[in-house]
């Protein structure tokens, strides 16, 4: 294990990671949210904050991630999987570097000012992530530990 992932650019250049949360039963969700990612270290999400996982991310930061193209064959299966931490990104710098990427990777959003507004902007922080990559072999795995 290193302290510093170097993830695939295909993989962080998809639009979709699927975020996992609990609620305060500790009962499990999952949502697909569109993703920018800044490094593999800072994955920028939108949602609404009456959602279940935004309302379970103030109640509880823990979360998992998990990001990975659709395939057919086991040979091609890849993606990454991620636990870390969830947090609402405040208005500052931080937010304005995320939003003009985010706007990048998805101009529709700049036809939708209004919801945009309305919505909250959240960071997941990976502690550890785990690549999959089959194509390099069967369950072929490379994981990391980030520390700090």
């Amino acid at each position: 294990m290193s302290s510093y992932p170097e993830l695939p650019l295909d993989l962080l250049l998809l639009s979709t990671m699927t975020l996992a949360t609990t609620d305060r039963e500790g009962r499990v969700h999952t949502a697909a949210v569109f993703f920018v990612a800044i490094s593999s270290l800072k994955f920028y999400f939108f949602s609404e904050k009456h959602t279940q996982h935004s309302q379970d991310v103030h109640a509880n930061p823990q979360a998992a991630v998990s990001i990975y193209p659709e395939c057919y064959d086991w040979r091609e299966i890849r993606g990454v999987q991620m636990h870390g931490e969830v947090f609402q990104v405040e208005q500052g710098s931080e937010w304005e570097a995320a939003w003009v990427k985010y706007r990048r990777k998805f101009p529709f959003v700049n036809s939708l000012k209004t919801i945009v507004g309305q919505n909250t902007f959240y960071v997941f922080k990976p502690g550890w992530i785990r690549l999959v990559d089959n194509r390099c072999g069967f369950g072929y795995k490379k994981e990391w530990t980030i520390f700090g």
